[in-house]
């Protein structure tokens, strides 16, 4: 074994950069491991639990970046140290070079005094402070950092709203302003409809549903997952309901979060009452006759928020594609799955794309386990460890602690769904693959191997396997959706074409009996 580390002091990059290059860097040819990051406590700890700690690293400061490199014998080590720095180098050169660059807030809003947007992804040490200047300089923030603590989320947004901004996050993941996608968004069309969400990917599902019904998107606000508990108290989700109602370009508005607290929802449905525009309400979970009396449209699915939002902004029903699901396919693979085949296994890379097909599941099933639920009878006691029906979010702080995000780096659900593809009691596993700004390159691709050998372990074994895989995305994104699409029906995965049916789809298939969802 040989390792390199080198610590350059005084350098920055921001955690998404660092991410996408992490990933990069563990695909270099001879490299056992690569770690690319700042040097604060939380990656010191990973480096620490890896076996790659060295005096050099504990010396690092969180402003110094930092870069580790194993390889099998230090002939190769040289050689992929040099390849990582070429990474950066590339990286650079693609950027859009500026005349000007600024080194603070401060700096860039006096400089560029008609700018009035700052999106900030800085270590959570910093992003308070940073967040702070933006909003004492006038400007619109999107967080994407986190390990922010809530008192700070709560002084923060308190100043935005004082002050007529937009504060979303801290954690906010997903935004399109004017158009332009921010974070993990994806190209979606121009349109009148509106979306506040404290859910990243279900942010996403939303947008691109509506785009493949024909409407469009004017903004979508971010609040950052917390908003809506009842410590925050929902203070970015009213101040976004107001904008978008304020808004002439909007004339519809969509609400997405997981599951609020109840006293935040009741907050949010009073507001609807006092907004002069359709809201569509989709809260998993989210109680239907409550939603109706303030005067919104309850949608229980993803799928059903985008059709009911499309259809209040006047799209024709009619020219509509509803994706309804493939009732014969069902059938088909009941018959090939055997009694012992009883459960789900759902490995996902989005949270509310999780929670969505886990709550579809819970309407039929009595035993539904999760890193994420919020019945703790039905939290898993070993997130490594499945339970009957199973949904992992891979994108929970338990998966990515001092690791990229699955979207960026699939390797921890790779290695999970090989496991679960052993066990003979699974019928159906379920995955999202996501696409757009900020994902991994070929989101589908990186996980075909283990596709093809899961599929052949199975056949040895004389069972079937049911994969289901659900990709994210519309004809606009890059990589081409058409193309992910392809090649995971290539490789034998059922296609769903939507979240809310790809949920359907598995929960239906491994029923044992005759009920049907109709979609």
């Amino acid at each position: 074994m040989s390792i390199k580390v080198v610590i350059k002091r005084n350098t920055y990059f921001d955690s998404v950069s660092l991410m996408s290059l992490s990933t990069k860097a563990n695909q270099i040819e001879g490299v056992e491991q690569a770690i690319i990051g700042m040097g604060t406590e939380m990656n010191k700890g990973v480096i620490r639990n890896v076996g790659l700690m060295t005096p050099e690293v504990e010396e690092a400061t969180a402003g110094d970046l930092m870069i580790i490199v194993k390889t099998a014998n230090a002939d190769e080590t040289e050689s992929a140290y040099l390849a990582v720095e070429e990474l950066f180098t590339n990286k650079n050169s693609a950027q859009v070079k500026s005349d000007i660059k600024y080194a603070t807030i401060d700096s860039a809003a006096q400089g560029i005094p008609d700018a009035n947007f700052a999106v900030i992804s800085v270590n959570g040490a910093f992003a308070v402070r940073e967040a702070r200047k933006a909003l004492e300089n006038d400007l619109h923030v999107m967080l994407f950092s986190d390990n922010v603590s809530v008192e700070d989320e709560v002084e923060l947004k308190t100043l935005a709203h004082d002050k007529g901004l937009l504060m979303m996050g801290p954690d906010c993941g997903t935004a399109i302003i004017s158009n332009i996608g921010l974070a993990f968004a994806n190209a979606v069309r121009k349109g009148s409809i509106g979306i506040v969400a404290a859910s990243g990917t279900g942010s996403q599902e939303v947008s691109v549903r509506i785009h493949d019904f024909g409407g469009g998107i004017t903004q979508l606000i971010g609040t950052g997952g917390r908003d809506l508990s009842k410590e925050v108290g929902g203070i970015m989700m009213l101040d976004g309901i107001q904008a978008l109602d304020a808004d002439e370009a909007t004339k519809v508005i969509v609400l997405v979060s997981k599951p609020p607290e109840a006293s935040v929802e009741k907050k949010v449905l009073a507001q609807i009452k006092e907004c002069s525009k359709p809201v569509v309400v989709y809260f998993i979970g989210g109680n239907e006759e409550a939603v109706i009396a303030a005067g919104g449209h309850f949608a229980k699915t993803s799928k059903e928020a985008a059709l009911q939002a499309v259809l209040l902004a006047g799209i024709d029903e009619a020219g509509i594609n509803k994706r309804a699901l493939n009732l014969p396919l069902i059938e088909e693979v009941r018959a090939k799955l055997s009694p012992e085949q009883k459960y789900i296994r759902g490995l996902f890379c989005g949270g509310t794309l999780c929670d969505e097909s886990m709550y579809l599941a819970m309407e039929k099933f009595d035993h539904v386990y999760s890193n994420i639920q919020k019945n703790p009878d039905f939290l898993l006691r070993d997130i490594n460890v499945s339970q009957e029906h199973t949904f992992i979010d891979f994108g929970d702080d338990d998966f990515t602690n001092g690791k990229p995000h699955p979207m960026i780096d699939p390797s921890s659900r790779i290695e999970r769904f090989l496991q679960e593809a052993k066990d003979p009691s699974v019928g159906v596993i379920v995955m999202d693959f996501v696409l757009g700004f900020g994902s991994h390159e070929d989101p589908v691709g990186v996980m075909l191997p283990a596709i093809v050998e899961a599929k052949q372990l199975a056949e040895k074994e004389g069972r079937h396997l049911e994969i289901i895989g659900y990709v994210l995305g519309t004809d606009l994104d890059k990589p081409s959706l058409e193309e992910q699409v392809k090649k995971l029906v290539h490789a034998g995965v059922t296609h769903a074409s939507s979240s809310t049916n790809a949920g359907l789809l598995a929960r239906e298939m491994v029923l044992k009996g005759d009920h049907h969802e109709e979609d």
